[in-house]
């Protein structure tokens, strides 16, 4: 995409620089934003800052500095913190226009009302719109962003996000884009229990994995994203560095049962996914790559 002068671009600032929020922070200011951040993690701070991000030393003054903010946190606690952190700001912003926040974070539906409650009630404009796509993927630009919320907000921020992606749909209401996001990541976690199972029976039939992801990969009726990217590491057996750590997956697996506890619907398969995962907690891959559940498939086949 062509790139804009920085001098007509808003300022952008992020809260959370993590995988996931550095990664942002990093495609951002190579399309020349001046990008402001704060996040807790010492590692996270030095990161942004080596790319030529500007760390602001308090929360609050993110939001009381960028023109549109952007949420990537992992914890309902974190968001109550950030959530704080925007309405402090908002009171001591110079600009008379109260800044967008985009808020893309996997957390539960009531998190995300409460957030955009707090927000509407100073008076600023929230997006609900989570990523579907590891920080990786964002190299191909093949992140999907469900977009939901305010279709004004959803218009003055449309350029920002098209910076990581084409695939930026407007998907309704406030919530909407969590919705989808449950939607996606319920299959995701699926998908990626049924290749580390697939792989094992490989292994165990005398195939090469690498050889059947060659075929299988790109198949259209087999290949998936997500086969592409985990049955490579499952076949090489290398999960750092994550992509998705599998501690965090937890996170997410729980976050998608609650809901779909709370509007009756049956997830037989999705629970039965969700044991391997805590497999792989038990075997010390916490911080590995949820490709790793390969390894819990390989010790119960007995595979060296």
């Amino acid at each position: 995409m062509t790139k804009k002068s920085g001098s007509t671009l808003p300022i952008v600032g992020i809260y959370g620089l993590g995988i996931m929020g550095g990664t942002m922070a990093e495609t951002l200011l190579d399309h020349g934003y001046t990008v402001c951040g704060f996040d807790i993690d010492a590692k996270a701070k030095t990161r942004f800052k080596k790319y030529g991000g500007q760390f602001l030393s308090h929360a609050s003054d993110v939001a009381a500095r960028a023109d549109i903010v952007i949420v990537s946190v992992s914890t309902s606690k974190a968001l109550e913190q950030v959530t704080q952190a925007i309405v402090e700001g908002q009171h001591t912003r110079k600009a008379k226009t109260p800044p967008i926040v985009i808020e893309t974070s996997t957390l539960t539906m009531a998190d995300k009302n409460l957030f955009a409650k707090t927000l509407k009630s100073a008076r600023i404009a929230a997006l609900d719109c989570p990523i579907s796509g590891t920080a990786v993927r964002i190299q191909d630009r093949a992140w999907t962003i469900f977009a939901s919320g305010p279709q004004t907000a959803y218009k003055k921020a449309l350029p920002v996000l098209e910076v990581f992606t084409d695939n930026v749909p407007y998907v309704g209401v406030f919530g909407n884009g969590t919705k989808l996001k449950f939607s996606a990541n319920h299959l995701v976690a699926i998908y990626n229990v049924a290749y580390a199972e697939s792989v094992a029976l490989a292994r165990k039939m005398g195939l090469d994995p690498q050889e059947v992801l060659k075929l299988f990969g790109n198949s259209p009726v087999l290949g998936t994203g997500v086969m592409r990217l985990r049955m490579d590491m499952m076949a090489k057996r290398k999960y750092s560095p994550p992509t998705m750590k599998v501690e965090v997956w937890q996170k997410d697996m729980e976050v998608i049962g609650q809901m779909a506890k709370s509007v009756d619907c049956p997830t037989p398969l999705f629970q039965a996914c969700a044991a391997i995962y805590t497999a792989a907690m038990a075997q010390g891959l916490s911080q590995e790559d949820t490709a790793s559940t390969a390894e819990v498939f390989a010790k119960m086949a007995g595979i060296p």
